[in-house]
């Protein structure tokens, strides 16, 4: 029996993971704010387009959410103006619900809770890989669930990913993503400095790339990222704004457990300087700006 899969939130991540669901066979109807993009995503793939959530969940066996940020995941879940469409207003009994975005732990604990009310399952799910990966269909995903629901998400999963760990119970993805953006914010920073001497010496990118990936140095931000930030190239990836937005989730969870994290924190409000510099819609290598006399 085909598995009816619907997938809301069409953008840079969503549209390519969504478009190797329909590759590997699976009945996929496609939900996007703007509908012209779900249009669009017709035109390459095979599936259908429903014009709010709840009516693209109503007969689906796995929804699927990717978007922005906490209130739009909401907004899915829950409609919006008091309409009743959204994914809860729809959904049968016995619907798993994966989420992809990368939220607070307390918003994948509180959709858990509703879900259930509804004889539904959630498990939350964010992603790491950015556009590339999506489009490559080789993202890592950290998971909260439990074993039993993880093992049916898994073959979906697996369309677009190629690493996908159990960290723990709903919520637990979403806090292993929160370690995941603070590595690389305290990687980046460093990449930048690196750079910034480099540069300064006259060394140029393929020399440092070269000469130190597969040293103790080495990084996917140094192999991916390094001729691009000597080159003064960020218009691509993973923007400063999206990465401000996760951070701010990463401060919120460590003050609730009382860990410190100056590092981030310094990153932070360099990436706040680059915001009001008009850097927000750049890729997070953009760092190394920091450095410019």
């Amino acid at each position: 029996m085909t598995i009816r899969i619907s997938f809301l939130g069409l953008g840079a991540m969503g549209y390519p993971m969504a478009g190797h669901l329909a590759n590997n066979g699976f009945e996929v109807t496609v939900y996007n704010r703007t509908t012209s993009v779900a249009d669009k995503w017709l035109t390459e793939y095979s599936g259908k387009r429903a014009i709010t959530p709840a009516m693209a969940v109503k007969e689906a066996d796995i929804v699927i959410s990717c978007v922005g940020n906490d209130n739009d995941v909401r907004s899915l879940y829950y409609g919006v103006e008091n309409q009743n469409n959204g994914i809860f207003s729809a959904i049968k009994e016995n619907t798993l619900l994966i989420d992809h975005t990368t939220t607070s732990a307390d918003l994948a604990c509180e959709l858990m809770q509703i879900a259930a009310q509804h004889q539904a399952n959630f498990i939350d799910a964010p992603v790491s890989g950015g556009q590339i990966g999506a489009e490559k269909g080789c993202l890592t995903i950290m998971v909260g669930s439990d074993e039993a629901v993880y093992q049916q998400a898994l073959p979906v999963m697996e369309s677009y990913a190629q690493s996908i760990s159990l960290i723990g119970e709903v919520g637990y993805g979403q806090r292993c993503k929160m370690i995941n953006q603070l590595c690389i914010a305290g990687i980046l920073q460093g990449l930048s400095e690196a750079l910034s001497l480099a540069k300064a010496s006259g060394i140029d990118a393929k020399t440092v790339v070269n000469t130190l990936q597969h040293g103790a140095a080495g990084s996917w931000q140094m192999i991916n990222r390094t001729e691009t930030m000597m080159n003064d190239q960020f218009d691509f990836g993973f923007a400063v704004d999206w990465m401000r937005k996760d951070l701010a989730i990463c401060f919120e969870e460590a003050e609730r457990l009382q860990v410190k994290l100056p590092l981030a924190k310094l990153v932070d409000q360099e990436y706040e300087k680059l915001q009001a510099n008009g850097y927000g819609r750049s890729d997070t290598s953009v760092l190394i700006k920091q450095f410019e006399n």
